[in-house]
């Protein structure tokens, strides 16, 4: 069963990939050195957004 509080860590996981999957940071990442920075970007936020999916899904004991 999901505890509130790791609901409530699931949510705000949610809302940080969505703010960083936003068209406004993806244009800014695409314009820096003539779009070289996008897939670089897209890869390292993609690894951190599952990295910290996997780290809140792995069942901790204080939970």
């Amino acid at each position: 069963m999901m505890t509130p509080r790791r609901r409530e860590r699931l949510l705000g996981l949610t809302a940080l990939a969505t703010l960083l999957f936003t068209p406004p940071l993806l244009l800014m990442a695409d314009r820096i050195e003539n779009g070289i920075w996008l897939p670089v970007y897209l890869f390292v936020v993609w690894g951190i957004v599952i990295g910290l999916a996997a780290w809140l899904l792995e069942g901790h004991a204080e939970d």
